[in-house]
C-alpha cells in the first residue's frame, strides 16, 4: 500500500512539474518526496506548517514553490523568510547548478532547514540564521524571492539591499496586490505582475517582479 501511495505521489509531482514547464527526472522527484517526508517529521516536533496532509503539502508547498522556476535569473538566489524551506528547498532540488541562500531569523526553523538540506544532500544550499534587514552577505544576489511575507514595501525595505544591480526581487502573493504596488517606494519599480497557476489548486496566485530603480543620471 505504501509503495502504491509513493508511486501516485511521484506521478502527481511529475505531472504538476510538467504543467509548470519543468521536466522532472526521477531522482529529483524522489528528493522532493523526501523533502515532504522531512516536513512531516519536523511538523510533529516543531509545528512548522498548518498544512498536515501529504497531497496538500505536495501542492501547496512543493508545486507552489516550483511555479517560480521560469522567473529565476542568474546563479545566486536568496529566499527571504524561508520558514520551513519554501520556496528555496524545492527550487534548489531542481536547480543543482544554482546556489541558494535561505534566510530565516527563527532558530528552530533555520535549524530544521539546515538539517533537511544536509539529509537531502543539497550541496547548493546554505542557511543564514539572521533577520533579512541585518544580513550583509559578501556577494549580492541575482534573484531575491519571498513567499507569504508582509507587504511589498516591507519586502523592499528588508531585502532590497540584497539584490544585485540588474537583479530581481520576486514576491509571491495571493490576490493581485494593487494597493501594495501603489505604495512601493520610488527606489523600486514593478517590471511585471504574473498570474501563477499551481497545478491541482484553484487558489489565486500572483508573482510581483521588482527591480531596484536605476539612479537618475546627474547629467554631467
Amino acid at each position: 500500500m505504501r509503495h502504491v501511495i509513493r508511486e501516485s505521489e511521484l506521478e502527481l509531482l511529475a505531472a504538476g512539474a510538467r504543467d509548470i514547464g519543468i521536466a522532472l527526472d526521477a531522482a529529483a522527484a524522489e528528493v522532493l518526496l523526501k523533502l515532504v517526508d522531512e516536513l512531516e517529521l519536523g511538523n510533529a516536533q516543531f509545528n512548522l506548517t498548518a498544512i498536515r496532509d501529504r497531497p496538500s503539502m505536495l501542492r501547496k508547498h512543493v508545486l507552489d514553490s516550483l511555479t517560480l522556476q521560469p522567473y529565476l535569473r542568474g546563479e545566486r538566489i536568496a529566499d527571504i523568510g524561508t520558514g520551513a524551506g519554501f520556496p528555496g528547498l524545492p527550487l534548489a532540488i531542481v536547480n543543482s547548478a544554482r546556489r541558494f541562500t535561505l534566510v530565516e531569523g527563527t532558530g528552530k526553523k533555520a535549524r530544521f532547514v539546515e538539517q533537511t538540506s544536509e539529509r537531502l544532500g543539497l550541496r547548493n544550499v546554505q542557511v543564514a540564521q539572521v533577520r533579512a534587514e541585518s544580513y550583509r552577505p559578501f556577494e549580492l544576489f541575482d534573484t531575491v524571492v519571498a513567499r507569504a511575507l508582509s507587504s511589498l514595501a516591507d519586502f523592499a525595505a528588508y531585502a532590497g539591499h540584497l539584490c544585485a544591480p540588474g537583479g530581481r526581487l520576486l514576491a509571491m502573493k495571493g490576490k493581485r496586490p494593487d494597493e501594495e504596488i501603489s505604495a512601493l517606494p520610488k527606489s523600486f519599480r514593478v517590471l511585471a505582475v504574473h498570474r501563477l497557476k499551481v497545478p491541482g489548486l484553484d487558489d489565486e496566485r500572483h508573482l510581483v517582479e521588482l527591480s531596484p530603480a536605476r539612479p537618475k543620471s546627474s547629467g554631467r
